[in-house]
């Protein structure tokens, strides 16, 4: 079975959204059998590569939030991090820009070296204060992760790759997603924003036994993927895609990756599309 996830690297709830799947695939009993594959988005396409000042105040401003609320938000997800062993440590966080990393990422991916860049990038940014939007930065942690560092300063010298970043965005637009983290199972079932262990296991499970229905159906929450929470966790496909609210939003309400409220489940992505950048059939995935 295949998922499908969109994050932002500069997003504190699409790593502990990664760390919540990492998780659920530990309990899993078909894990063997998943393919996970990680898309790009960008929350802040037009946000400075590097930029100076408190990321703190940064978010507190531009999305009308009370400082005082944005410092208790970062405070719980810190505490949430720490209890799936996390260490984020939001006051040392740097503003900046995401698609360089991004475009090294692709690059990663091509050289068999995926998850180990995506590792570094993401480590250095929440736990060590580094600016990822520093292409200099970015050479130093691709080549601790193993990528040539002449390589890699090909790779940012111009826009390769970039046509896979955009890709990646525009196959959001067009299926509906305008939260991250956003997580596609089976190409039929969305989970939108950062859910817990047990409510990822849940949709796991749904998904895998749901598989060669194609009438799809959502659990409607009563699947047991739900927690029993009031609002279904995994949802069916929506039948439509639709324009991104606000320029996209973390999925968890007013938090600082972009606040309001969680966004529809995605529906199926089209087949034609994903093959291209996301099968892992061209290379670029």
């Amino acid at each position: 079975m295949r998922i499908d996830v969109w994050s932002d690297l500069l997003c504190p709830f699409c790593h502990l959204g990664r760390r919540h799947l990492a998780l659920a695939l530990e309990e899993f009993e078909h894990a063997d059998q998943i393919q996970v594959i990680w898309h790009s988005y960008q929350l802040d396409p037009e946000a400075p590569a590097t930029a100076p000042g408190s990321n703190l105040d940064r978010l507190a401003e531009k999305y009308g939030v009370d400082r005082d609320q944005m410092v208790a938000t970062q405070e719980q997800l810190a505490a949430d991090a720490a209890e799936v062993g996390l260490d984020y440590r939001w006051q040392d966080t740097v503003p900046g820009n995401s698609y360089d990393a991004h475009r090294i990422i692709h690059f990663a991916r091509f050289q068999g070296l995926e998850e180990a860049v995506t590792g570094r990038i993401m480590r250095a940014w929440f736990t060590e204060g580094r600016a990822i939007g520093d292409q200099n930065v970015l050479i130093e942690l691709a080549t601790e992760a193993g990528l040539d560092p002449q390589d890699v300063r090909g790779v940012l010298a111009q826009d390769s790759f970039g046509t896979e970043v955009r890709a990646d965005i525009d196959l959001a637009t067009r299926i509906g997603i305008s939260a991250v983290p956003t997580f596609v199972l089976d190409q039929k079932f969305g989970v939108t924003g950062v859910q817990p262990v047990e409510t990822m296991l849940g949709a796991l499970r749904y998904a895998w036994d749901d598989q060669g229905n194609t009438a799809g159906g959502g659990c409607g929450g009563n699947c047991g993927c739900g927690g029993g929470a009031p609002a279904p966790q995994v949802e069916q496909a929506a039948p439509a895609p639709h324009e991104s609210a606000g320029g996209g939003i973390c999925g968890s309400g007013a938090c600082g990756c972009g606040g309001g409220a969680p966004a529809e489940a995605a529906r199926e992505p089209e087949p034609a599309a994903v093959g291209g950048c996301g099968s892992g059939a061209c290379g670029c995935r």
